[in-house]
């Protein structure tokens, strides 16, 4: 299986990204996106809290939805994240 690891950006905030040529998907950083959508400054922490307060409320487990894969952070390093696909945005 080849990867393709890539960073696309959205009004100028890098969204990293994973293709998995098996399954013709990409995904997203969860993080990137939740940093996006929330403008917080501290959009991991903003995730945790979010996977906490709907199991919570709701019984959900928004880590299901994710995959755990490694890419490179902002300060260079390799490290693990959340990652989804368009249809893991889909939950109801």
């Amino acid at each position: 299986m080849t990867e393709e690891q890539t960073i696309i950006t959205f009004e100028n905030t890098p969204i990293r990204r994973y293709f998995d040529e098996a399954t013709d998907i990409w995904y997203f950083s969860i993080v990137d996106v939740v940093a996006i959508l929330s403008e917080s400054v501290s959009p991991r922490d903003y995730w945790f809290r979010m996977k906490v307060r709907v199991k919570s409320d709701d019984g959900l487990e928004l880590s299901t939805i994710c995959r755990q894969l490694k890419m490179k952070a902002p300060d260079g390093k390799m490290r693990t994240t959340d990652y989804t696909n368009v249809e893991g945005w889909r939950v109801s």
